[in-house]
């Protein structure tokens, strides 16, 4: 098998069990591994440490599949992981779980398989390969796919900037069998949604977002909601389910304006207590402070600022700018809730961040709850990284 000998002392994070390794680690490859092929990860003094993918264009080198010498990577081992992923999903959700579901069967690292996305829509698997290692075994993931979940749809979403990175094509289509034509709808804590599997974000909805939408349904009763970011309208029709007095949802696209006022309807929910307004949205952030407007909850769900910790400095004067503006409108006991997407933001920062935004916006508030991604986007205690949507709820004094 080939090889990868890393320099001495670059093993550390292996043996704090991180998955990565990085281009800079690496002392040289032996062999000639493919794109996506399977290496194994050596010390310096040539002790095994890891097996893992290969990926000659990224920084990101090499991505572990196994730290136990003695477990080959092969069509067996990924029915094991797939299998395991499978069966915790099972195990959460059984309770709530409906044919019309969605929720995330594989989140990557941290269900031991890299690069590797799977979101299930009712039926139908929605599958994002994001590294050549992946890719490498996409045939055999979604073979093994079909034969767990018992399912024959596999459509495929490999479009994410990510894919560039590691030298790969986005590829979008059908993977195995045909979707549904659109909408495609799906339930979740009983409301429905159209959702577009074909173009939509990510996979087509932001499913990590699920018991944060509940959370903002439970606290928008009489209020006048602000909904920025909006996409196709999961806070909007949570907000309105919850009782708001009005929802006013902001997006850059019409498309996900439209797909919002159709889940609003498709919830039989008072569409005279909705507005949409398409704009960028600090522009537009900055119009209604410039108009006296206010509102009884702020919700910002912006879009990744800053996907590496390279880029973090730059976000945080997005995301500050945007608090400020969100605090800014907000009435006296009124509720700011905010989000960051971006993995090179922490929760620790993103905090300041909000904080900072808060001082310099003359107001006082507090965190009265903290927010993250769903059980079914799990984070890997040896891949912190994992742990990308950080949340708060503040209370305007």
């Amino acid at each position: 098998m080939a090889s990868l000998t890393l320099k001495p002392g670059r093993e550390k994070s292996l043996l704090r069990r991180h998955p990565w390794i990085f281009s800079g680690a690496v002392e040289r490859v032996d062999g000639n591994p493919a794109s996506g092929g399977t290496v194994d990860l050596l010390a310096a003094d040539g002790q095994f440490l890891a097996r893992a993918a290969y990926s000659p264009a990224s920084q990101i080198r090499a991505r572990v599949w196994t730290f136990d010498p003695s477990e080959p990577v092969d069509a067996s081992f990924f029915h094991q992981r797939i299998r395991r992923a499978v069966s915790v999903r099972q195990a959460l959700f059984s309770i709530h779980y409906s044919p019309l579901s969605a929720l995330r069967l594989i989140h990557a690292e941290s269900d031991g398989l890299p690069g590797l996305i799977v979101d299930r829509y009712g039926e139908v698997l929605v599958l994002q390969s994001l590294t050549a290692g992946a890719e490498f075994w996409k045939e055999t993931i979604a073979d093994t796919l079909l034969e767990e979940t018992g399912l024959g749809t596999i459509y495929e979403r490999s479009d994410a900037d990510v894919r560039t990175l590691e030298g790969l094509a986005p590829r979008v289509g059908p993977l195995r069998g045909a979707i549904p034509h659109s909408p495609f709808t799906i339930t979740e804590n009983n409301l429905k949604f159209h959702v577009n599997l074909e173009t939509g974000h990510k996979t087509g909805f932001y499913l990590d977002q699920r018991e944060n939408r509940l959370t903002v349904r439970g606290m928008a009763e009489g209020r006048d909601v602000l909904d920025c970011f909006c996409y196709t309208g999961g806070f909007t029709v949570n907000a309105l389910a919850g009782g708001a007095k009005s929802v006013l949802s902001v997006d850059a696209s019409a498309d996900a304006l439209s797909l919002c006022q159709e889940n609003v309807s498709l919830n039989s929910l008072p569409v005279s207590r909705h507005s949409v307004l398409e704009g960028d949205v600090f522009q537009l952030l900055r119009t209604f402070r410039d108009e006296g407007r206010s509102f009884d909850m702020v919700i910002l769900d912006p879009p990744k600022f800053a996907p590496t910790a390279a880029q973090a400095e730059k976000a945080a004067r997005g995301y500050k700018d945007i608090n400020l503006l969100g605090f800014k409108l907000l009435r006296p006991g009124g509720m700011l809730v905010t989000f960051s997407c971006s993995g090179g933001v922490d929760a620790a920062l993103f905090q300041k961040i909000v904080a900072g935004a808060a001082l310099d916006a003359g107001v006082e508030a507090r965190i009265v709850a903290r927010l993250a991604q769903g059980p079914d986007h799990p984070v890997a205690l040896n891949f912190p990284e994992g742990a990308y949507l950080k949340g708060l709820v503040c209370h305007k004094v």
